[in-house]
């Protein structure tokens, strides 16, 4: 599978549709059930498998949304669309042979996750192999390690003093995003371009430290002062991000230029990819 700038997802040669709503990719059940059964009518293919599935009790509608994707003839439609999980969903019920591959992989996955609840050590290979193969550095990932375990350190800290609903996680992280970098999550990720890409995983290494130093000084500073409402708690946020953010400030007054880098994780690795070619043709040029 490969995306397409174009709004497009190319899965063996099959254009999948998909649109960007609601913080996430929303795909075209009709391509995709088109690409698994190659049937040539994939909008009753479509049909006729949800009937088939009501019928014992299973309703796959529940899994999509009706957005507008452009058709064939250039004009915008109503199709029934799923993210990723609801699209995993749906295959399952596809009795194909190219559907088979992804029933296995989701098989495999279930196994993996199960045997990580008993040993927690194997999701952190698990992180380190899946980051190796995404070309971050051994230093990077270990700096990248550590921000998991000060942001856990931090929710846990959080939910101590009350802290249960997601959105108030959201507001507080954004408290302390804001205080430190000058901008909101939201506001840093259009910086870098991202849509559904985590944040930090797009991050430099200092840019990465400085996050974390606002987390763990919100971390102490909330067990230290023990907030009480929610007021309280938004402030030790921003208080935290604060001392991370005149950090910030004295390095770019020594440095004369910003540390928020507007790259995301392609343009990073690219980056690195010409210096380290730079620095091996140096050293071919100098021993000749």
């Amino acid at each position: 599978m490969m995306v397409d700038e174009n709004k497009l997802v190319i899965f063996q040669d099959k254009k999948i549709r998909r649109v960007w709503y609601a913080d996430d990719w929303w795909f075209s059940v009709v391509d995709v059930v088109g690409a698994l059964t190659e049937s040539d009518k994939p909008r009753d293919y479509w049909y006729r498998l949800k009937e088939r599935e009501s019928d014992i009790g299973i309703e796959l509608s529940t899994f999509c949304r009706q957005l507008k994707l452009l058709s064939s003839d250039n004009k915008y439609y109503l199709t029934d669309c799923a993210n990723i999980e609801g699209l995993f969903r749906i295959i399952q019920s596809i009795p194909s042979p190219k559907a088979e591959p992804f029933k296995l992989w989701l098989a495999k996955i279930g196994n993996e996750r199960i045997n990580e609840l008993h040993d927690p050590e194997l999701a952190i290979a698990r992180a380190t192999k899946t980051y190796l193969q995404k070309g971050y550095s051994i230093e990077w990932i270990n700096q990248r390690l550590k921000t998991i375990e000060v942001r856990k350190e931090l929710t846990d800290e959080w939910c101590r003093v009350g802290i249960e609903k997601k959105s108030d996680f959201a507001i507080l992280t954004n408290e302390v995003t804001d205080a430190w970098s000058g901008m909101t999550v939201k506001e840093y990720k259009k910086l870098k371009k991202l849509k559904k890409e985590n944040l930090r995983d797009n991050m430099t290494n200092l840019e990465l430290v400085l996050n974390m130093l606002a987390e763990a000084t919100t971390t102490v500073f909330s067990k230290k002062e023990d907030p009480n409402n929610f007021d309280s708690i938004k402030l030790i946020a921003r208080k935290g991000g604060t001392i991370a953010g005149n950090t910030r400030k004295d390095i770019e007054d020594q440095l004369d230029h910003s540390i928020i880098s507007p790259d995301n994780t392609k343009q990073l690795h690219n980056s690195l990819f010409s210096i380290r070619k730079s620095t091996k043709e140096k050293i071919v040029k100098s021993k000749q």
